[in-house]
């Protein structure tokens, strides 16, 4: 099974792209989406070409912002929406799909902002968000898939010096988060198995070139239960897919 991520900052705007004949490279089994910017309604309607797979959408309260999505070939056995938690459900940040195996969660965390104004919700946000993932893993394991918004380890982004508790996605606050989640029972799975990869990221500012010099951020991921990590035979960055800031990642399982 092909699982593949990807924040395409807006789905209406992706698929006026290359956005579907990228599909059909990736081949996806199961396509999970972050940062639609649409009502449910509208991600049906963009993507109505898309007649082999199932879609379930958890779209954000305010308009043409946030937003998750799944598109699986496969029905699920049930798909749920948000963390159980009125003041992190407004958004649409949390679509989960649950097979017979695993659970699916697919996340948009939040950003603290260019001038860090909600890193302290960030931090609730954080912890409510792994409380949610241990409960379900009492039931059977997870995989957790999006746009973290976080660069874990100086190696995950170009310039960590220059960015290290100056700027969102590299905050202390934001790294303590993420070893929450890694030292909690959660595996990333592309360091798991690419433990000295360097240069590879999955987010670039549209500033500067900052693409074409590869000056970028790894900030999406698969976690994955470490019970679940032997059934893990891939995972990868297709950092030559374009149409969005971010590009899709994935795993084979």
């Amino acid at each position: 099974m092909r699982i593949i991520s990807w924040n395409v900052n807006g789905v209406r705007a992706i698929a006026k792209k290359n956005f579907f004949r990228d599909l059909n490279t990736i081949q996806a089994d199961i396509l999970c989406l972050q940062e639609i910017k649409a009502n449910e309604q509208q991600v049906l309607e963009t993507l109505e070409p898309l007649d082999e797979y199932y879609i379930y959408v958890n779209p954000a309260e305010r308009p043409g912002y946030s937003g998750t999505a799944i598109l699986t070939k496969t029905k699920p056995l049930g798909i749920t929406t948000g963390i159980n938690l009125p003041e992190h459900d407004t958004e649409g940040r949390v679509l989960c799909m649950e097979t017979e195996t695993f659970f699916l969660v697919n996340v948009y965390v939040p950003n603290s902002g260019a001038e860090l104004k909600r890193l302290g919700y960030r931090q609730e946000w954080d912890l409510a968000f792994f409380h949610y993932l241990k409960n379900l893993e009492q039931t059977k394991p997870v995989i957790v898939c999006g746009d973290l918004n976080v660069a874990h380890k100086p190696v995950d982004l170009a310039r960590p010096k220059d960015n290290y508790n100056k700027y969102a996605g590299y905050m202390q606050e934001e790294i303590d988060g993420m070893d929450r989640f890694t030292s909690g029972g959660l595996a990333d799975t592309f360091r798991s198995l690419y433990p000295d990869a360097k240069d590879r990221y999955t987010w670039w500012s549209f500033r500067a070139g900052a693409r074409s010099k590869n000056v970028g951020w790894r900030i999406d991921y698969f976690l994955v239960s470490e019970s679940f990590l032997p059934q893990v035979k891939e995972a990868f960055i297709l950092e030559k897919i374009e149409g969005s800031d971010h590009c899709p990642v994935g795993i084979e399982v």
